[in-house]
């Protein structure tokens, strides 16, 4: 008899649940939050929706609301219409459906746990083992990217004995032309000089000449004077 029973309660659990679905074009905030995967926030955008592009015309229009998805509406669908009056589930079905899924996944969920343990187990070592060489790694990585700044470094410090002594260079050329320009002006001056003197011979001989041609000129009157007087 109790077996009669709970296969009895169990049908009209199912009966109840295939007979159970909840309108998306008319249904209430809570009415829809009913479903699996809907809460406050998605259920208000489905009505939002609907009031502003009419009702749903196919069960996959639902997927146009913001926040729900393919796994969202694979979860409701079952639970879910476009037309009738919406039939919600009760909370005791729900509760028998999650007590019957629960039981049946527990062996299966223990024996995954069993499964992993070893694997965490050699995952474990394998890490600490792991660890080292990413530490190693990132000194290296520490150690390259250093090499590059100290490179520059010391390209940096080359270069500057360089320029200086290019700017040496530079003054020092510098002074040799303008020394060089400073002996030029002075050849130049002293050049200047000597024409000058030279200039003032000829000047003076010239005038000794005149000097010279009139005393002769003179003195030849003199002796004309003196071949007239006898």
């Amino acid at each position: 008899m109790k077996r009669f029973a709970l296969l009895f309660a169990a049908l009209m659990a199912y009966f109840g649940l295939a007979l159970a679905a909840v309108n998306i074009n008319t249904a209430t905030k809570e009415e829809l939050e009913t479903l699996e995967g809907i809460g406050p926030v998605k259920s208000q955008a489905i009505i939002d929706y609907r009031a502003k592009h009419g009702p749903f015309k196919s069960l996959e229009d639902v997927k146009n609301v913001e926040g729900i998805g393919d796994k969202t509406f694979e979860k409701m669908k079952p639970d879910i219409s476009t037309s009738g009056k919406t039939v919600v589930k009760t909370p005791a079905a729900k509760e028998k459906a999650e007590t019957k899924a629960a039981p049946a996944a527990a062996p299966a969920a223990k024996a995954e746990a069993k499964k992993e343990e070893p694997k965490a187990m050699k995952e474990e070592p394998k890490a600490k083992k792991e660890e080292p060489k990413a530490k190693k790694e990132e000194s290296k990585a520490k150690k390259e990217e250093a090499k590059p700044a100290a490179k520059e470094e010391k390209k940096a410090e080359e270069k500057k004995p360089k320029k200086e002594e290019a700017k040496k260079e530079e003054g020092k050329k510098k002074e040799k032309s303008e020394e060089k320009k400073a002996d030029e002006k002075k050849s130049k001056k002293e050049e200047a000089k000597k024409d000058e003197k030279k200039d003032a011979k000829k000047s003076d001989s010239k005038k000794d000449a005149k000097k010279e041609d009139a005393k002769k000129e003179d003195a030849k009157k003199d002796e004309k004077k003196d071949d007239a007087k006898k």
